[in-house]
């Protein structure tokens, strides 16, 4: 038993004393990790990108782009076998070498991303992969601070990353949707500079996009729904026997 508590003590104590991150290398910079993890699923609601909807990696056929928001127009002709692209905030279309940073988009007060750190709005990405009926794969997503050097938010499933066949034909038609972007006040500040990183492999067919879309409110759970219920019940007669008791005193 004393063993066993001793063990336990220093495999608790070697806990403590490990760090909260890592570093990862990404773009030939270090970076700082983070705990926030994007899920992958399917694009909820699917549908076709609207023009004004913002490209942050995109082929040369994306649709018009809001003003001032630039993106990473890479060339992909299938005969890419992998690709690690930074998006691009310079104005208009920008064509980066793999794995360069690019220049980032700057948080201002009415930034969509500032509004997700109020509370007043989420944001997601769509994934809209071609392909020739041969999955591709999606090696890992990054969202960075590249004022601090730190990772916001990472989808990286390990070695041989997630294989993503196309689901929803065309342009523009999202297949998966990336979330979980979970921010806190305390990881972008106004002024900082955000970036994106897609890493894909096997790539086959024209070119594929992410882009910025509105996260689906989630819905309450039937126990959630339940605790509500309760909530209201309690509330309700807490106020029917106060009205009842000045009914008496009258």
């Amino acid at each position: 038993m004393r063993r066993l508590l001793l063990a336990s003590t220093a495999l608790l104590g070697l806990l403590a004393a490990s760090p909260a991150s890592a570093d990862v290398v990404l773009g030939g910079q270090n970076w700082t990790g983070t705990s926030t993890i994007l899920t992958l699923s399917g694009a909820i609601p699917p549908g076709n990108q609207p023009r004004n909807i913002a490209c942050i990696i995109c082929g040369e056929n994306q649709p018009q782009q809001p003003a001032g928001f630039g993106y990473n127009d890479f060339k992909n002709a299938g005969n890419l076998s992998s690709m690690s692209s930074f998006s691009d905030g310079g104005p208009g279309r920008a064509t980066l070498a793999d794995d360069v940073v690019g220049v980032g988009y700057t948080i201002d007060a009415g930034s969509l991303f500032r509004l997700a750190l109020l509370g007043r709005s989420d944001f997601s990405i769509g994934v809209d992969v071609n392909d020739t009926n041969v999955a591709q794969t999606l090696e890992s997503f990054w969202f960075l601070n590249l004022t601090t050097h730190t990772v916001l938010a990472a989808f990286s499933p390990g070695p041989g990353g997630t294989a993503i066949p196309s689901i929803n034909n065309g342009t523009g038609f999202p297949d998966y949707t990336l979330e979980g972007f979970n921010l806190d006040r305390n990881d972008i500040h106004l002024g900082d500079r955000v970036i994106f990183l897609a890493r894909m492999s096997g790539m086959n067919d024209g070119p594929d996009s992410f882009f910025l879309t509105q996260s689906v409110a989630p819905v309450p759970e039937p126990a959630t729904w339940a605790m509500m219920l309760l909530g209201f019940l309690g509330v309700g007669g807490m106020a029917y026997r106060r009205r009842g008791q000045q009914f008496r005193l009258v």
